[in-house]
């Protein structure tokens, strides 16, 4: 599948038209690749764009006008071959509409549109996604990207705004029963100055979902206390992740707009939590930053 490279002084990154995901991203100075490269043993992917869901819904289906409609985890963009629509020197514009296949899991009409800018030490990820159907849309996007760090003597730094946070967070995880949806669980996460360290362990339940706009950047520190890189969002949440028992050397830090259904949803597209809409012709966008250090 082929592959894009956008480069500057700073800054080396690739994109495939495959998912429209990046698949290397390498700081020039030293040449070190900051991305996990997707070995199947832990995990065969980099940074999947999660649309037109993300998670999962209960019971792998959703109801929208009288019909059931099935998914599966995280939507079908991650799996499809996206055109490049624009590109220069600094940037790339891939581009996803529906189709036959499409229609028969998610019955909506739509154009997203998956932008990519480099700037001195900043990636900028930007997501559009237009309703260009005859009635509104219901949706949910998100990012997935999953960044190198030997995990358990990593830690994360989180901010909102410019300040450290000075309480615990409080998160919520999945249930045991392996349906992938939202327990009425939750965990705290214990934080010194802002700080968490990263485990093996903190992962035993899978993902960590943290609601309500308790953060908007997350940092990266390795093992000698150096920052290595921040991720900066708006979303109303975001996710923690590596896959549970692998010890797997790295982690995820996602920004959503949407989440997986909690368990015993009723299964109706337009009452999901943290799920977006759009009228006829409207058209949602958002991004976020990754600085590298």
């Amino acid at each position: 599948m082929r592959e894009y490279t956008l480069k500057n002084d700073f800054l080396t990154l690739k994109i495939s038209e495959h998912g429209a995901e990046i698949k290397s991203l390498v700081r020039n100075y030293d040449n070190k690749e900051l991305m996990w490269q997707a070995d199947p043993k832990f995990w065969g992917r980099t940074s999947p764009v999660l649309f037109p869901l993300v998670g999962n819904y209960w019971e792998k289906k959703s109801l929208y006008d009288g019909k059931v409609y099935e998914m599966s985890q995280h939507g079908f963009a991650r799996d499809m071959d996206f055109h490049l629509v624009k590109s220069d020197e600094h940037s790339l514009w891939f581009e996803l509409k529906e189709n036959d296949e499409t229609l028969k899991k998610y019955p909506f009409y739509f154009g997203l549109r998956i932008g990519y800018k480099i700037k001195d030490d900043k990636v900028k990820v930007i997501w559009k996604v237009k309703n260009t159907g005859n009635r509104s849309m219901y949706f949910s996007i998100g990012g997935h990207p999953a960044f190198n760090c030997d995990l358990n003597n990593s830690k994360l730094l989180l901010k909102k705004g410019d300040e450290k946070l000075s309480e615990n967070v409080i998160c919520g995880v999945l249930d045991d029963a392996g349906s992938g949806c939202l327990s009425d669980n939750r965990m705290e996460l214990t934080l010194n100055k802002g700080k968490m360290h990263l485990s093996d362990e903190l992962f035993a339940k899978d993902a960590l979902i943290i609601e309500n706009r308790q953060a908007d950047s997350v940092t990266l520190i390795d093992s000698d206390n150096k920052k290595v890189l921040k991720v900066k969002f708006d979303s109303p949440l975001f996710g923690l992740w590596s896959p549970a028992g692998k010890k797997a050397p790295f982690v995820c830090i996602e920004p959503w707009y949407g989440r997986c259904d909690r368990v015993g949803f009723s299964q109706k597209l337009e009452d999901r939590e943290y799920g977006m809409r759009l009228q006829i012709g409207e058209e949602f966008k958002a991004s976020y930053k990754i600085k590298v250090y």
